[in-house]
């Protein structure tokens, strides 16, 4: 990536591990993301991937190493879980909308509460938000009158509604019919287009090759490879790599 090594860094894990019991999720991972790069996480079922970000945003604690988010460094310190969490976008493979509330509350309720946004200024950028991932027309809806595509997008959404200044995605299109994946693909495309640092856990391998500036591949809870896109999908060092691609990679 050019001019890569000028911008700031975002976020940086130096010999991370997690243990949940007597089983290793993750052996001392390192990563390193600047400020709008776009990181694609894939591997195996059960290989860290999804651990790994939720690390990123202590919904996990690591039990090893440093996570340091846009210069705070993940502790057990409230303070710091905090302020990292008010940066930090995240979307997951289940929309986590809630059902009482329409899309519009569902999208303001954040920036009232914990940025003291005015209910008027959250209106105004809520529906901004629903304009860029293309479903204004939805404002006033509950979550169960939308289609599975139309959900995630609203949570996409609800993630930007607190301006985050990183994106994590954990798998976002898993729990989609397949006619709807293209359409949340799309608004996260734009979402990377338009400079927002973002980590996405996906299987998606055209969405990582039109987006990504890094791709990592996990196995059993460590990073095997770390490559940009070209050589990635082009010239895979690692078997286990090899193996992964030949049987996700359809062209």
């Amino acid at each position: 990536m050019a001019n890569g090594a000028a911008k700031p860094l975002m976020i940086e894990l130096k010999g991370v591990s997690k243990w949940f019991g007597e089983f290793q999720a993750l052996k001392n991972v390192d990563l390193t993301v600047r400020s709008g790069e776009r990181v694609v996480v894939c591997g195996p079922s059960g290989s860290g991937k999804s651990t790994m970000i939720r690390c990123i945003n202590r919904l996990e604690s690591h039990d090893a190493g440093s996570i340091v988010v846009d210069g705070i460094e993940l502790t057990d310190d409230t303070k710091n879980i905090t302020a990292v969490r008010r940066e930090v976008g995240m979307v997951f493979q289940q929309f986590n909308l809630f059902p009482h509330l329409t899309v519009l509350d569902n999208l303001t309720l954040a920036p009232m509460k914990a940025r003291g946004m005015s209910s008027q200024d959250a209106r105004a950028l809520a529906m901004q938000y629903l304009e860029r991932v293309h479903i204004p027309e939805q404002a006033h809806k509950y979550p169960s009158q939308l289609s599975g595509g139309q959900q995630q997008r609203v949570a996409i959404a609800r993630s930007l509604c607190m301006q985050p200044k990183v994106m994590l995605f954990d798998e976002p299109t898993s729990a989609l019919d397949p006619e709807m994946i293209k359409e949340v693909l799309d608004a996260m495309v734009e979402l990377a287009t338009g400079g927002m640092t973002m980590i996405v856990v996906t299987h998606e391998m055209g969405f990582a090759k039109q987006v990504a500036d890094q791709m990592v591949f996990m196995a059993g809870g460590e990073v095997v490879e770390h490559a940009s896109p070209q050589d990635f999908f082009n010239h895979p060092k690692s078997e286990r790599t090899k193996t992964f691609l030949s049987q996700i990679l359809i062209h």
